[in-house]
């Protein structure tokens, strides 16, 4: 008798592999890694070296011990997952923190529904969500720039996201906007956030490195980029003094490193281009409602975990055409 098997998707062939691909996408991350460590140091090196190791960990435990399969840890899904945890984590949080990021990750986001290829969420942002709702002091604790050598000690601050959304109620955007940083410093990373959010330029540099390589398509991206920039920027010109201009809003929070990395990852997104604009389009508006008039300031990793839920529904309803199937012609 045949034993017929079959394998999570995508199926298509291509010269790529699981491995080739997840470290195509670590090596992007290096540019925004290297602005993080010069902006926070020791803490960010910390942070990062027992998110990965801790990731790859219980990945390897998982499979050989509990579900019994053969250990897939190196393959370099589990370093990356602790990468983007790390970069969605302040740079001052206590390792045992980040231990139980970890494990949420791991654990909860990705083994529970058997390992890579059958997650339905993005597992660093469950295990990011995970932190938030468990330790929301913690996570909204934010170490200012250029405190190389300190850790759990550092001075800290609201992100400018923060200091807009408590603001707005009693002074004009405006106004508020000229007491933070410059869009340069902005764009340069030079204020207080996640170790990931802060480098835009960084994290523009990796997507067009993985651009180059197809690691992703631009369809994403932009997507979500474009959509918050036209939503935001109509909000604003109907009421500048309420609202923040769009540059503010693409330049600040996890918007960046979520359009690029979280939202572009293989299992959770679309397969098809017309599926990834919707989706994308989807989360920049969900992410716009939260930030402006939802309770957070900060709203892209709840819309990048909703719309991976609608992910199966996008995938049944927009399919390419069948290789083979006849047009019909008028």
């Amino acid at each position: 008798m045949t034993r017929l098997i079959v394998s999570p998707s995508p199926h298509t062939y291509s010269g790529e592999s699981v491995p080739r691909l997840m470290y195509g996408v670590i090596i992007s991350l290096l540019p925004a890694f290297g602005v993080s460590v010069f902006y926070f140091g020791i803490g960010m090196l910390i942070v990062t070296t027992v998110s990965v190791l801790t990731c790859i960990l219980f990945e390897y435990l998982i499979q050989k011990y509990i579900l019994q399969t053969k250990p897939s840890h190196l393959d370099g899904s589990a370093i990356l997952t602790g990468l983007l945890l790390a970069f969605c984590l302040p740079a001052n949080i206590p390792f045992w923190m980040v231990i139980i990021g970890a494990l949420a990750a791991i654990g909860i986001g990705k083994m529970t529904f058997g390992g890579l290829g059958n997650n339905i969420f993005n597992p660093a942002l469950v295990g990011r969500v995970f932190l938030f709702i468990s330790f929301p002091v913690a996570m909204t604790s934010w170490p200012e720039p250029g405190q190389w050598m300190q850790y759990t000690d550092a001075a800290t601050g609201a992100t400018p996201l923060a200091l807009m959304k408590e603001g707005v109620a009693m002074r004009p955007a405006g106004e508020i906007l000229s007491e933070m940083p410059s869009f340069l410093n902005l764009f340069l990373g030079n204020m207080m956030g996640s170790s990931g959010e802060v480098a835009a330029f960084a994290l523009l540099i990796g997507m067009c490195y993985m651009l180059y390589r197809r690691i992703i398509t631009w369809h994403i991206p932009v997507s979500i980029l474009g959509s918050v920039f036209i939503f935001t920027g109509i909000l604003w010109l109907v009421n500048p003094d309420q609202f923040a201009n769009p540059l503010f809003h693409l330049l600040t929070g996890g918007l960046m490193l979520g359009a690029i990395y979280m939202a572009t990852d293989y299992v959770t997104s679309p397969m098809t281009g017309k599926g990834m604009l919707i989706y994308g389009a989807g989360i920049g508006v969900v992410t716009v409602l939260i930030r402006i008039f939802g309770a957070y300031p900060e709203g892209v990793q709840f819309a990048i975990l909703i719309f991976n839920g609608f992910t199966p529904l996008l995938n049944k309803y927009i399919k390419p055409k069948r290789f083979g199937k006849e047009v019909a012609h008028g």
